[in-house]
């Protein structure tokens, strides 16, 4: 099926003739104890572009459904912010370090460890997941899957089948992944089992190529610069030494992210964005280049330099990587219309999340891996299936290594002790236990790799944040996240901070010593 937004088939198109669908999912799905989960899940989508989350600078009206007909988490975070890594956390239900796969750059998810899709298929629930696995390995768990390789291309994208089987399917891939989670929902699933259906997209991965139909969105929007867009990194050397700065062309290439190909003009980068682009047929490239040529020719006619540049490229990110969310929300609207359609809500746990968040110019840089808040946090919003009473805003700080848990007593299974997750369940019936983890842990372990930012390991309360960086630097940042939400002032060391210092660092100490982090041997946290 080759859908774009200009003809996209509605999800109630999919269904079975009428009058027999509805009667059948009603007796067939509901099966008390059993809901069925789809689970979406973006790439590098942050909160800041997510309207239900903030309303400066894009709408989106279907991510928004979710949360307004269900939860809002307004303190979801990741344990390592980084694509596979987090992936792993995820299916796993542990920190990258008892996963086993802690960096992009150098390991491989051992695919035979259990996983919460392989405890589901036990149980009786089908599983299939379409769309980015990004671990180096092939899915186990799944009776169906069909993965992009690596990180997969956003136009006319490669698909592996099987182990030796891989074809190229012709159209957008955001609009591809959906059209096969839909068809497999309609079509080849067992409508007498549960399900668990993982949705997982490319969007909103760099270099952010929107869909042709898309390309005219935002180009009348001026977004409001981050008012910490030209931080100095005072007292925070590893933020200093990052290479994923918009103001640097190193890191920010004019080509490769920002389209400005032209004859002669020479990037790191280029072969990499010609290979992309490469992949278009020749109408599609013909509408690219004729929207992108103007733009290109303007630019370099216009030779910015310093500030003025820095700021151009900042609205040229902003405006591609809304147009790619664009994309991704009108696909997640098909998938709640079609279980809207075909009377599933109502025994569906429907979630939505990133697999961490994104620098959107605050601090001047794009992508994640800090621990720092706008990397660390991550949307995350549920429709719950009936008997489960929560609604609005749910604040207790919960992590990606709390989803397995949580799918798993949902549908009935118990919980295995070596997860080191917590079940969200009771926030999902409307219960604040008060035994909930007071931190959470956090540990980025890929470098020397592409944007160069430092290892680290770190906690966060509700309040404060300690961060260790380690390995090439000794340096420890502390943060008062009530009167520094931006994260500007370290103020490890400053007189009057001894006390919360001490605190912070047992507290570390213990998450180190109850997550079996053997960091905790090369690096001893001491008082």
């Amino acid at each position: 099926m080759n859908v774009n937004c200009h003809t996209i088939i509605p999800a109630a198109a999919l269904t079975l003739a009428a009058g027999q669908t509805a009667n059948a999912e009603t007796r067939q799905e509901r099966e008390p104890g059993r809901p069925n989960i789809v689970y979406i899940m973006t790439d590098d989508h942050t909160a800041q572009m997510m309207s239900c989350y903030d309303t400066r600078h894009i709408h989106t009206p279907n991510l928004d459904r979710i949360a307004s007909d269900g939860v809002r988490f307004t303190n979801s975070f990741v344990a390592n912010s980084l694509s596979g890594p987090s992936r792993a956390c995820m299916l796993t239900g542990k920190h990258s370090h008892a996963n086993g796969f802690r960096s992009n750059e150098t390991d491989t998810f051992d695919s035979s460890q259990p996983t919460f899709p392989k405890y589901l298929q036990k149980a009786g629930y089908q599983t299939a997941i379409f769309g980015k696995w990004h671990l180096h390995t092939l899915p186990t768990g799944f009776d169906t899957w069909e993965i992009v390789p690596g990180q997969g291309d956003y136009y006319n994208p490669a698909f592996i089948l099987a182990p030796n089987d891989t074809i190229t399917r012709h159209g957008y891939l955001t609009n591809i992944i959906t059209d096969r989670s839909l068809e497999w929902l309609d079509k080849e699933r067992d409508k007498e089992r549960p399900f668990c259906l993982l949705i997982h997209h490319k969007a909103l991965h760099r270099n952010w190529l929107a869909d042709t139909c898309d390309l005219e969105l935002y180009e009348d929007r001026t977004f409001d610069i981050p008012d910490n867009f030209y931080d100095n990194y005072t007292g925070r050397r590893a933020a200093r030494e990052q290479e994923m700065s918009i103001h640097s062309n190193h890191d920010m290439d004019p080509i490769y992210d920002l389209k400005m190909l032209a004859p002669g003009k020479e990037s790191r980068l280029l072969n990499n964005y010609i290979s992309m682009i490469g992949r278009m047929d020749s109408a599609q490239r013909a509408r690219w280049d004729e929207f992108y040529r103007p733009i290109i020719d303007d630019f370099y006619s216009s030779g910015l330099t310093g500030d003025s540049l820095s700021e151009w490229k900042y609205q040229r990110y902003m405006r591609d990587y809304a147009k790619t969310v664009a994309s991704l929300d009108r696909n997640v609207g098909r998938v709640l219309d079609y279980l809207r359609d075909n009377d599933l809500l109502d025994n569906t746990l429907v979630v939505y999340t990133s697999d961490q968040g994104f620098y959107m110019g605050e601090h001047g840089w794009f992508d994640k891996r800090f621990m720092y808040e706008e990397s660390m946090r991550t949307p995350l919003v549920m429709m719950l299936p009936k008997g489960y009473e929560a609604k609005g805003d749910i604040d207790q700080m919960v992590q990606n290594i709390d989803y397995a848990p949580t799918f798993l007593e949902l549908a009935g299974v118990e919980v295995p002790a070596d997860m080191q997750g917590e079940s969200m369940v009771p926030l999902l019936k409307g219960e604040t236990p008060a035994q909930r983890r007071p931190y959470l842990y956090y540990h980025f372990h890929e470098f020397p790799a592409e944007h160069m930012v430092k290892r680290h390991y770190g906690v966060r309360t509700d309040r404060y944040k300690l961060i260790h960086f380690y390995n090439d630097i000794d340096e420890w940042e502390l943060y008062d996240l009530l009167d520094d939400p931006k994260e500007m002032h370290n103020i490890y060391g400053r007189p009057g901070t001894e006390e919360i210092t001490r605190q912070l660092r047992a507290t570390l100490r213990d998450a180190q010593i109850k997550y079996d982090d053997p960091i905790r041997l090369e690096y001893p946290v001491n008082d």
